[in-house]
């Protein structure tokens, strides 16, 4: 079953120097663009990290410092990426816990405004682990009827990726739509207003913190009752787009009091 899309939708893998949202760097990125009328973009890119990649990560992906020595940084690429993705929904494998909120984290840092609030996102695992919990190489078997080759190189990953999600699709016809709205809500364990999982929505869709003593608590109560809490996340090693979304909420609370 091919996709039924309004706008492009990306398929995005990055490989890294760790699993450290805000401290680790992407070492190689590939983005596999599907067009509303069926075409396909792919663009790869190993990317130097501007740090030392640790042996573990090495053992996982197979880049090495040697590899990337040479290659461009995330700054000389993002304009690159950006313009690729920035008119498109994003899709992934584990990509709301972690694609995402590290692509969103090299965005900001290099400040470019990284903003996902019109954009859709489909979480490929999400959907298996719902219907059938296992890998992505189990996916890609158990869906597709093949072995994947080159497992944890980024675009053998995003390639297969996509296939799954199209056989998601025909195997799971009377639960999944071919929509994008539908596969983006699907594929949510729970709404986060962060990606990163430290601001939630609550049941009435308000923003929540998930964290730390005042877990399940209002944000805009705690931004008023206790002012130096918001300080002290701004200046504590949380993800850029945590900080983002925790600023841009208390200028709302601006604005409405201004009007």
């Amino acid at each position: 079953m091919e996709l039924k899309l309004s706008k492009s939708l990306c398929f995005f893998d990055l490989e890294t120097t760790g699993t450290d949202v805000s401290k680790d760097r992407i070492v190689e990125i590939s983005i596999l663009k599907i067009l509303p009328n069926g075409n396909r973009e792919s663009k790869t890119w190993l990317v130097n990290p501007e740090m030392p990649i640790p042996p573990g990560a090495t053992a996982i992906h197979g880049i090495t410092d040697e590899k990337v020595t040479n290659e461009p940084t995330f700054k000389q690429l993002s304009s690159t990426v950006w313009s690729f993705i920035k008119d498109s929904d994003l899709a992934g494998y584990n990509s709301d816990r972690f694609d995402i909120p590290l692509l969103a984290e090299e965005m900001l840092r290099v400040g470019i405004d990284f903003d996902l609030k019109n954009t859709k996102t489909i979480d490929v695992q999400t959907i298996f682990h719902k219907m059938e919990q296992r890998t992505l190489s189990a996916a890609y078997k158990f869906y597709c009827g093949k072995s994947l080759e080159d497992a944890h190189s980024a675009e053998a990953d995003t390639n297969a990726t996509y296939e799954v999600l199209k056989s998601q699709l025909d195997r799971y016809n009377e639960v999944l739509e071919n929509d994008v709205k539908m596969l983006s809500t699907f594929s949510q364990h729970k709404r986060f207003a962060d990606f990163a999982g430290f601001i939630a929505f609550d049941k009435d869709d308000e923003e929540v913190f998930t964290f730390g003593k005042h877990k399940g608590r209002k944000v805009l109560e705690i931004l008023e009752l206790e002012p130096g809490y918001f300080s002290w996340i701004l200046n504590a090693e949380f993800p850029l787009y945590t900080k983002k979304v925790l600023t841009a909420i208390k200028l709302r609370v601006l604005n409405n009091k201004l009007n």
